[in-house]
């Protein structure tokens, strides 16, 4: 099966997170607080908000404004870059939460399954 470059792009994201960045399967079961989606909602909600900036003014521009306010985590941490590479980022943050509720359910499954 093959993927359009949407799909592929957010699959070498998300591999990005982990292999360079170091945000391993491991550290995203610590996230219990929605931060994944939290972090997903903030690039999102910044292309929403910014995304005309971009096209009007550039990438400084668009990359100029304040953290969100529900961010999870240091504030430099937060770095928009374009509206589709923010897109993307989001994707591959929502596919981290996905993973990680699975793993999640996976875990009691077989702690129910452990007990009876």
């Amino acid at each position: 099966m093959s993927f359009s470059k949407a799909i592929n792009d957010v699959l070498a994201e998300r591999e990005r997170q982990v292999n360079v960045k170091g945000y391993s399967t491991d550290l995203d079961d610590l996230y219990e607080q929605n931060q994944l989606p939290r972090a997903a909602s903030g690039y999102v909600d910044h292309v929403v908000g910014r995304s005309w900036v971009f096209n009007d003014y550039g990438p400084e521009a668009y990359q100029d404004d304040d953290v969100p306010e529900f961010w999870p985590w240091a504030n430099d941490c937060w770095n928009p870059k374009n509206p589709r590479a923010d897109i993307v980022r989001a994707a591959a943050l929502l596919i981290a939460e996905i993973e990680r509720l699975d793993r999640k359910e996976a875990k009691a499954d077989a702690a129910s399954k452990a007990q009876t």
